[in-house]
């Protein structure tokens, strides 16, 4: 039988099992049976299934973006708890998937409301009315972003990620939602509907004219050269490490820089359509869902057998409203 993995980062052993439920122990390590096959297990759920590929194997995320710190502490899987995923999945023919920023800190991007998340070091995200109504605003998030873009853009697709685009592959997932905006998902082989939106988006608040944040980058660093050239210079350091300068990777691709970076001599373009105001194709919070997709995601959750989130705290209401 050709099996392959999907859940799992690390390389193991798989072999055809007679059992489907039937746990046992080998060498301090737990054996997990699903679909016919045991698989070796520690702190990840490694589900296996025909015909199950993973995509990215072969690239390995910098140094800079492997840092533990920024990962919840979590405790291994208990075989209810896979029994009851195996389950989930076995039973239902409509499965709808909502994820989190949690699907995405093994791959460097940290979350909010966990202990080691943006939340525990005073950060407070942007707010659309804060990003509309004060330039310093707009000066100081497109200042940070630039500086955090080639960081950010620089993370893999992780287990998950990796797990998700499999499982989709092989009918498992009917449909899949995500509140990241970081577009591993997509790069994962995954295309997920982007509840709040997606960084990799540029677009005018007065035309609605939008284009890649790739040629936004370019352009932030044809007007700001010396700038440029400054935070090219800069040793990021591992997140949350002392030689990282306080510049602390966020969530939405920004890092945390020093006021004196951004405050003086940086400029940032306008939409060559109108001349107006550029923002991320991300829903800031005080910002409300465009009405379609919130009715598209409400209409593939009430569609549903099923509903797994997965990385989601739930304190956010568009997708707390999904679950009820």
């Amino acid at each position: 039988m050709n099996m392959r993995r999907v859940f799992g980062g690390v390389s193991t052993d798989l072999f055809p099992s007679r059992s489907m439920y039937r746990p046992l122990q080998s060498g301090g390590n737990l054996v997990m049976l699903f679909k016919g096959c045991r698989r070796f297990v520690r702190t990840t759920c490694r589900v296996s299934i025909p015909g199950g590929s993973l995509g990215n194997e072969s690239k390995a995320p910098p140094r800079f973006l492997r840092d533990r710190k920024i990962v919840p502490d979590a405790d291994p899987p208990n075989m209810e708890d896979i029994h009851k995923l195996y389950r989930l999945f076995e039973q239902s023919s409509r499965l709808t998937i909502l994820t989190g920023a949690g699907v995405s800190t093994e791959c460097g991007i940290p979350d909010y409301r966990s202990p080691n998340g943006a939340y525990s070091s005073g950060f407070k995200p942007i707010t659309h009315q804060e990003f509309t109504r004060s330039s310093r605003a707009r000066r100081r998030y497109w200042a940070r972003s630039y500086a955090g873009w080639r960081r950010f853009t620089a993370a893999q697709p992780g287990p998950a990620h990796t797990a998700l685009a499999s499982l989709e592959k092989a009918g498992r997932i009917n449909f899949m939602i995500t509140q990241n905006v970081d577009r591993l998902h997509h790069r994962a082989g995954s295309d997920p509907l982007e509840l709040h939106g997606t960084v990799y988006t540029v677009m005018c608040l007065e035309c609605g004219f939008s284009f890649p944040r790739d040629l936004f980058q370019d352009q932030l660093k044809a007007i700001n050269p010396k700038w440029a050239e400054a935070i090219e210079s800069i040793d990021h350091g591992d997140p949350g490490s002392e030689k990282s300068f306080g510049m602390k990777q966020r969530p939405d691709g920004d890092i945390e820089i020093d006021e004196k970076f951004w405050e003086e001599g940086f400029h940032i373009p306008v939409c060559e359509k109108c001349k107006g105001v550029l923002k991320p194709d991300v829903i800031f919070f005080g910002d409300n869902i465009p009405k379609e997709r919130a009715t598209q995601a409400m209409e593939v959750a009430k569609q549903s057998d099923a509903f797994l989130v997965l990385g989601s705290s739930l304190m956010t209401m568009s997708a707390f409203r999904l679950c009820r």
